[in-house]
Order: structure tokens, then C-alpha cells, then sequence
């Protein structure tokens, strides 16, 4: 048997669930030799709620879950077995491509998984910047001051932004969690 990567299209939210069911359910329906690995990638994303920095984890591919796992048989045909197995877990809408189910390579996986690996890392904000983007400080000892970006560091999460201080144009250095888009 030839074990590949397959993408399962599940309901929108089921994601943890699906993967979950799978994983539970391999030692009881005897399925540990038809599949490997289920996975699930997602990222830390750091936001503010009620002044206080929260960390989350966002799916990186909403809607789907990846499998190593046999599924076809030399005639690159689907396994009975294994297809049935994927196709009664509650939230699982399919395979991509149907009734032909897509490989995914192995060096896409890897990119997924360096994905997650790199977010692990890093904090990553759950809004995006741009330079001339007005925004209001919500944390620090310029509460409530707006300001324009001038200048955005994604690897440190840093942003420079010009705040109007008594009629004076100053740049302060903010991290991206004490700041909102106004």
C-alpha cells in the first residue's frame, strides 16, 4: 500500500471535530493501517480584547483537513475501506476532487508544515497594515491617540506610527496588538 496526501472538504467550523473523529476512531474501526498522519494546520494569531493581549490559533486552510493515509489501489482506484471509513465521519462533505481524489505532493505538505512551524515562532497579528493606514493606539501611555503608519516591521510586529502630540508630529514605535484599524 502507498501512503499519500488527500484533502478532505468538511463543514465550515468542523475542522477540529472532523480531525478529531478521524484520529479517535483509527484504533477502534481497525484503520491504523490504511492511515498515517491527520493533520490540521493552523497559526498563533495575537489580538486585543477588552485590553489584553489574547493569542488564537486560526485555520490556515478553512474548510478542509489533510490525510496521509492509503486510499488507492494499484489502479489508482479508491479503497473501499478507507474511502467509507473518511466518508461516514460526521462534518466530512468529500475528498477534493470527488470521486477521483487529488494527491497532494509531498513538498506541498512540507510547505504547510513549515507554515505552521514558522507561526509557532512568531505571533502573527489577525489584522493586516499598510503604510498610510490611519489607526488608534488602544494600549500603552498613547491610549486613544490616532495615527498614520509610516512604516511596518512584520518580523519584530512592530509599526512605526506619526501621532499628533500638542501640534507636533511624533513617531512612536508600537507593537501591532496595541493598535486597531479606526
Amino acid at each position: 500500500m502507498k501512503f499519500q496526501w488527500f484533502v478532505l472538504h468538511v463543514l465550515a467550523g468542523q475542522e477540529q471535530k472532523v480531525r478529531d473523529s478521524v484520529v479517535k476512531r483509527l484504533k477502534t474501526d481497525e484503520m491504523e493501517p490504511y492511515i498515517k498522519e491527520v493533520l490540521l494546520p493552523m497559526e498563533k494569531v495575537v489580538e486585543v480584547r477588552n485590553g489584553k493581549k489574547t493569542v488564537t490559533n486560526r485555520k490556515l486552510h478553512p474548510g478542509y483537513v489533510y490525510v496521509e493515509m492509503a486510499l488507492l489501489d494499484d489502479n489508482k482506484r479508491p479503497m473501499e475501506r478507507p474511502w467509507y471509513f473518511i466518508k461516514d465521519i460526521q462534518g466530512v462533505i468529500g475528498f477534493v476532487g470527488g470521486e477521483r481524489p487529488m494527491e497532494v505532493t509531498a513538498e506541498e505538505i512540507a510547505v504547510i508544515k513549515e507554515q505552521v512551524t514558522d507561526s509557532e515562532d512568531t505571533e502573527k497579528p489577525k489584522v493586516n497594515f499598510e503604510v498610510g493606514e490611519t489607526v488608534k493606539i488602544n494600549d500603552g501611555p498613547f491610549l486613544n491617540f490616532s495615527g498614520a503608519i509610516e512604516e511596518i516591521e512584520p518580523e519584530k510586529g512592530k509599526l512605526k506610527v506619526t501621532v499628533d502630540i500638542f501640534g507636533r508630529k511624533t513617531p512612536v514605535e508600537l507593537e501591532y496588538w496595541q493598535v486597531e484599524k479606526s
